[in-house]
């Protein structure tokens, strides 16, 4: 499996971009994963992977818990060529073309969360939904 986050903006702040740097290097132990960072919408299309399983994320999309999220992980991930691809737009939102050709429209939450954050968010939860698949202490799932 790999995954690709691709990600309107860049995350400026220095605490935040050291938290999303810690969780995607943890991550990065378990599967690869790249983070593509655009500068507008348009530049979207361009940066997603060949053949990867889109899934847009959408204050709307569907809700998972952190173990739900890790079997719908897998699943997507023994698809295809194993290639998930993560959309967080910026404040317009995720291309409608883009969105209309995601497989899956997925909710980090109900509330709006600024794309930085959303992106730290996202990090967080792969590398949780890794170590539930691998029955590691990390998540404390039941």
């Amino acid at each position: 499996m790999r995954l690709v986050v691709v990600a309107v903006g860049k995350i400026r702040e220095p605490s935040l971009r050291a938290v999303a740097n810690e969780y995607l290097g943890r991550l990065q132990h378990y599967v690869r994963c790249d983070e593509v960072e655009v500068r507008s919408g348009d530049a979207f299309a361009r940066a997603i992977p060949e053949d990867a399983l889109l899934v847009a994320l959408e204050v709307g999309g569907e809700s998972f818990s952190s173990a739900a999220f890790a079997r719908a992980l897998e699943r997507w991930g023994s698809q295809g060529k194993g290639v998930v691809a993560f959309l967080i737009g910026g404040a317009d939102g995720i291309p409608a073309e883009l969105s209309q050709r995601a497989k899956v429209k997925f909710s980090l939450s109900s509330l709006t969360l600024p794309h930085r954050l959303a992106r730290v968010v996202l990090f967080e939860q792969l590398y949780r939904a890794m170590t539930i698949l691998r029955g590691e202490p990390y998540a404390r799932e039941d």
